[in-house]
């Protein structure tokens, strides 16, 4: 199909949406709708010259009683999917009446194989329809698919001198304007695009960077892609023309398997129409998605070993509900997560709760290829707290310690401010491989591409620059020189590791043994006012002999604030002092005790066989306290020391 003919069928179907969705449903809202509708238009396109086929082996099926009957259907349909009902969608648009329309339609539907039903419930087609009938809107959606000046189907249409009216339009063709659809979508919709799809120009470098170093060492034959995050499934469909066009200018043939898991029904939806679309039925049963599929606590993949991994992971997004389906930290038992390194067997790869994204890195180094001779390689994009966040023995930490001392770690490439729809932090793609050339070995590449971009005319979004051929060249030339200049620097392994020592120190402290300060101190512990008046009418006798001092005591506290509420009825009496309050009887009891009198006399000391709040000695460790160890046999305690 030539582009002119492309461009216009994705103009048509584009304005079909504006025509008949405006007004039923908010902009953001027509993919849920419009997509769905084009997959089946497709569909129906595809089956239509075995409609009769299939009907025929399902009556023969039933008659025989044999219940799995999908393998011999898609026989018939001569497709990875197929429909049962009695219905094209050339046959439900003559319908005049919307109620008997939307019987037809749903039975329709409901005819569909169950990876096409997968599709249509994750978009949650069905909610849609009553919107469209009720509207009267259902009919003409269909008739405007249905168009004469459009084609798509697998074969030309005709005109009536036999001449082709309009090309046939083969699977990666239609592929490629369900791509193109869902792009014009996402940047109608920038900021909800933004989280599910990651733009083409970062896509294509990360492509490139997994497999231009590996290009003279490919060979033809079958090979793995994996995105544990796959979104609209953009970045796989990308990986595999890279990977077949590198193997195609070397005289190499490179078929692909295509796996992919995606926790958002509406983009797993449309990542598994894709497949089907382009007619790769085996690779629509590899997309594994859903609400209930996330990567983290339910690996759909737990056995297979992948050659290429890419993938865009969710940033700052909290997995706290995954952790908690996984047994929380304590009782981590996923060996994605949970690995052996450096002689520990339970070295955890758990990082905080509310920041998933680097196990989503741990996910895909556990699914390297060990036994081949390219072994694996990966790229996936992550936002600046990867590089830094962690402290020594903490879950970040751990993950980039694992991979930097397994010497895993080829390079990081920071790409320029506002690449993405819906954030204009800073981002990097982390490169990630088990054969290391071996000039790379023991060190980790760090490529400053921030200022390598062009501007765009029009901001979509917050993404007003993209990556154009000759800065991903450049980027990627940059990474196969491996030398040092302004943007490229090289470090040994060891220079992005660090010791934390925790040094035991003896506790210093500096007394003063002054009357000042030792009056200060005397009546610490409370009701200072009280006691400095009770010792200037007492004196050190409530020290020295508090039983002789105890009558007195208790009338001066029972009469305490009384003799003073008359204080200024004499007339001609000058304006009296502030009256003062009385005293509770739990303050009375207090003062009543010995020992509140007795402990300000042992400051250094304790009291009733507790260590008294005074100062006291030993270890501490920074600004924190410990405890000194007792006893005659007591060790001094040893530093603690952790790597990162």
């Amino acid at each position: 199909m030539d582009q002119a003919t492309h461009s216009k069928i994705v103009s048509f179907l584009w304005g079909i949406a504006d025509d008949v969705l405006r007004d039923l449903f908010k902009r953001g809202k027509y993919p849920d709708v419009f997509l769905p509708m084009c997959v089946l238009c497709r569909l129906d396109a595809v089956l239509e010259p075995t409609k009769k086929d299939v009907l025929d082996v399902k009556e023969m099926l039933d008659a025989a009683g044999i219940a799995e009957q999908r393998a011999a259907l898609c026989d018939a349909a001569r497709q990875a999917f197929y429909n049962t009902s009695k219905f094209t969608l050339r046959d439900l648009r003559a319908r005049s009446s919307q109620q008997q329309l939307r019987l037809d339609f749903e039975a329709y539907l409901d005819g569909f194989s169950p990876n096409v039903q997968d599709i249509l419930e994750n978009f949650k087609f069905r909610n849609q329809i009553s919107t469209l009938s009720k509207a009267d809107a259902l009919g003409a959606l269909i008739q405007k698919f249905l168009d004469p000046e459009i084609n798509l189907g697998p074969t030309p249409v005709l005109n009536g001198d036999g001449s082709v009216k309009h090309p046939p339009m083969d699977n990666h063709a239609m592929g490629t304007v369900f791509e193109q659809l869902v792009l014009k979508f996402n940047e109608e919709n920038n900021e909800e695009a933004g989280e599910h799809w990651t733009p083409r120009d970062a896509v294509r470098l990360m492509a490139n960077l997994v497999f231009l170093p590996i290009a003279g060492a490919l060979e033809s034959g079958t090979y793995k892609i994996y995105d544990g995050a796959c979104g609209t499934g953009g970045m796989l469909t990308v990986a595999e023309e890279t990977l077949r066009g590198i193997a195609s200018a070397r005289g190499k043939e490179a078929r692909t398997y295509l796996y992919g898991q995606e926790i958002n029904p509406e983009t797993y939806a449309i990542c598994k129409a894709d497949m089907l679309l382009k007619g790769e039925g085996d690779h629509a049963d590899h997309i594994v998605g859903g609400a209930e599929h996330s990567t983290l606590s339910h690996d759909a993949f737990p056995s297979e070993e992948f050659a290429f991994m890419l993938s865009n992971p969710p940033y700052g997004k909290s997995w706290k509900k995954d952790l908690e389906t996984m047994g929380g930290k304590d009782k981590m038992r996923d060996p994605r997560f949970k690995v052996t390194h450096a002689d520990d067997s339970d070295y955890l790869l758990i990082t905080r709760s509310s920041d998933g994204q680097m196990l989503f890195l741990a996910n895909m180094a556990s699914k390297m290829s060990r036994d081949t001779t390219l072994g694996s390689r990966i790229a996936e994009v992550h936002n600046g707290s990867s590089l830094f966040t962690g402290d020594a023995g903490q879950g970040e930490s751990n993950i980039r310690r694992w991979l930097i001392e397994n010497d895993w770690l080829e390079a990081i490439v920071a790409l320029p401010l506002n690449m993405f729809y819906n954030t204009g932090i800073a981002t990097y793609i982390w490169v990630v491989g088990n054969r290391k050339p071996e000039h790379r070995r023991g060190r980790v590449q760090l490529i400053d591409a921030t200022e390598w971009f062009k501007s765009l005319w029009k901001n979509l979004g917050k993404k007003n620059c993209e990556l154009s051929d000759d800065d991903i060249k450049r980027i990627c030339d940059t990474y196969l020189r491996f030398e040092e200049t302004p943007q490229s620097k090289i470090f040994p392994n060891s220079a992005f590791g660090y010791w934390k020592v925790v040094v035991d120190r003896p506790l210093r402290l500096h007394s003063q043994f002054t009357r000042k300060a030792l009056d200060s101190r005397r009546f610490c512990s409370g009701d200072e006012t009280v006691r400095d008046e009770l010792y200037d009418q007492f004196g050190d006798v409530l020290f020295g002999d508090f039983d002789l001092a105890r009558p007195a005591l208790e009338t001066r506290l029972s009469e305490w604030g009384k003799s003073e509420e008359n204080g200024g009825e004499n007339e001609g009496e000058e304006e009296a002092e502030t009256p003062k309050p009385t005293l509770s009887e739990k303050r009375k009891k207090k003062l009543l005790d010995p020992f509140t009198h007795l402990a300000p006399r042992r400051p250094l000391g304790g009291g009733r066989g507790k260590t008294s709040r005074g100062t006291g000695s030993g270890p501490v460790r920074g600004s924190q306290r410990v405890p000194r160890s007792s006893g005659r046999n007591s060790q001094p305690a040893e530093p603690e020391t952790q790597r990162q």
